[in-house]
């Protein structure tokens, strides 16, 4: 198998130089694939102690020696140099190759081959030097290509974890960043996997398993290592090292290159105030979509939680809870972010939101989503009967976090929307997450609160579901539509005064209190909401409708 990059020893004895002396391989046939890296021609008894290894050595055999111990010594010098094969071509020394020569190269694993014909070795020289220089020209430029792409990333307003991840693609590997002292910041695959192919979180704790102290992993044989400069002072300081692992195929040459290119994109990026902590915080986001959205196996999530960081102690259900942002006030700030939120914004929330989540007293397992400017969370219970009290200092510490992010959000600004699913093991926690995040939108325009129990929301979760379907608006046309109409044109509105006396389940009294009205006046404007909509207030099956109508009318706007 071809070495990418490089030519092996069968290439180069396919070329027409050395095709015209009639190769013969003599010994190490099974070891043809091994890489050429340059090419020599000497007849010097002491020759190996001119090579660096990897050479394809021409000879005429004049520096062999005539002994058969002189014969054995020089092929084990050339096999410990470790030259890629030798090549001797029949002549005036050797009219075939000495038993000695054959059955050292044999002992060594030295490929020997014979040229039956004589050739120029300059031109065997500038024949594979071209092709060697060829080879890594064509190494370079589809390192290029991934830098390119890369740099396109960038340019559109992409961050690390897009980078890492069309990395991953050209390297069909998984990738890592990690910190110096090998913390986990990201980790990021190809996609389109064969099925059962191990996820890049499993690969690393596989890693880490093996290591009783919990150091940082040693990565296996074939990997690639490139260091992120830019941590500390100097010349060689390093603030991130990327690593691909050879688990779906093995790496080449073209590969390390890449990676190390990547790494300097990498820098550029991480030179942005807290990008290490904002991407954290996205690999979790990821991860807790992952297991939203089913792409992860309910029995895999603890191990790969565990190599995120979050390790709940006991066996107490988990709290999925969910943030969603309306908006960044502020201009964009280094990204694209839907929503307007740029990186550098989410950077600062991710190192609020961390420093406020502490003082909850409970395992957090804390990541943003910018494509959908969501902030999702597992939260470690002792027991499910903590759910409330443990989703009220989240929801204070989430909101707070929001607030010394971005404090120059305006007052109309819409506040956050905080989410707590139902408590649940792993098995179920990733359908509580995704229920969460589709509440949160839902939730959008409801009267503020510190936080929303999923189970309130359930009818308007039903309704946002509906919202792209004609059927939805003609229903609150048909139900409400008269009143809305009344609405625009007349004082004073009506639709206050029916959604206060459908809260307060048709009790009039408590009604006109709320409205501070006396009861006359409410039960006039009753009178007119009948007479507009042709239906009678006090039959259920009305009061269901309406209530629906009025809920469904936030989603149809």
């Amino acid at each position: 198998m071809e070495t990418q990059g490089t030519i092996t020893v069968a290439r180069a004895l396919d070329l027409p130089a050395l095709r015209r002396g009639l190769p013969e391989v003599v010994t190490g046939a099974e070891l043809l694939d091994r890489p050429v890296r340059w090419v020599h021609a000497g007849e010097a008894p002491n020759i190996a102690a001119l090579l660096k290894g990897g050479e394809l050595l021409l000879t005429t055999g004049l520096g062999v020696g005539p002994r058969p111990a002189e014969q054995r010594a020089y092929l084990r010098r050339l096999a410990e140099r470790g030259i890629a094969a030798l090549v001797v071509e029949l002549g005036p020394r050797f009219r075939t190759l000495p038993v000695a020569v054959v059955d050292a190269a044999r002992s060594c694993g030295l490929p020997l081959v014979q040229l039956h014909r004589e050739v120029p070795f300059v031109a065997v020289t500038e024949e594979i030097h071209t092709e060697i220089v060829n080879e890594h020209y064509a190494l370079l430029r589809q390192a290029d290509v991934v830098h390119r792409q890369g740099t396109e990333v960038l340019l559109r307003g992409g961050g690390v974890p897009e980078i890492l991840r069309n990395f991953a693609e050209f390297a069909g590997n998984p990738v890592y960043l990690e910190t110096p002292d090998g913390r986990l910041l990201y980790a990021a695959g190809p996609a389109g996997v064969a099925p059962g192919a191990t996820d890049p979180l499993q690969a690393w704790e596989g890693l880490r398993a093996r290591r009783a102290d919990r150091r940082p992993p040693e990565p296996p044989a074939g990997s690639v290592l490139a260091d992120v400069p830019g941590g500390g002072r100097g010349p060689g300081a390093v603030r991130a090292r990327l690593t691909v692992l050879p688990v779906t195929a093995p790496l080449a040459p073209v590969h390390r290159i890449a990676a190390e290119r990547t790494a300097d994109l990498l820098a550029v990026v991480l030179l942005r105030a807290r990008q290490e902590e904002e991407l954290t915080a996205r690999g979790r986001g990821d991860f807790l979509t992952d297991l939203a959205e089913g792409r992860v196996e309910p029995s895999d999530a603890p191990a790969q939680a565990r190599v995120l960081g979050f390790r709940p102690s006991g066996d107490g259900p988990l709290l999925p809870m969910v943030m969603r942002l309306a908006e960044d006030p502020r201009p964009l700030s280094g990204g694209g972010a839907a929503g307007g939120v740029g990186a550098e914004s989410w950077a600062e929330l991710a190192h609020a939101l961390r420093e406020e989540l502490a003082s909850v007293g409970a395992p957090v397992l804390l990541g943003v989503r910018l494509p959908e400017a969501r902030v999702p969370l597992l939260v470690g219970l002792r027991t499910a009967a903590d759910r409330g009290a443990v989703a009220m200092r989240v929801a204070a510490a989430l909101r707070a976090g929001v607030g010394r992010a971005w404090p120059d959000r305006p007052a109309g600004a819409h506040p956050p929307v905080v989410i707590a699913g139902l408590a649940a093991g792993w098995d179920g926690v990733g359908g509580e997450l995704r229920h969460a995040a589709e509440a949160a939108h839902a939730a959008h325009g409801l009267a503020d609160r510190d936080w929303y129990d999923v189970r309130s929301l359930d009818v308007d979760l039903l309704l946002w579901r509906l919202r792209e379907h004609g059927d939805l608006a003609a229903f609150v046309d048909r139900v409400i539509g008269p009143l809305l109409a009344h609405d625009r044109d007349a004082r004073p509105p009506l639709v206050p005064t029916l959604e206060v006396y459908l809260r307060h389940a048709g009790r009039k009294a408590e009604t006109a209190r709320a409205l501070h009205l006396n009861r006359q006046t409410l039960y006039d404007r009753l009178a007119r909401i009948a007479r507009l909509l042709g239906t009678d207030l006090e039959d259920p099956q009305t009061v269901l409708a309406l209530g629906v109508a009025l809920q469904a009318r936030r989603h149809v706007r």
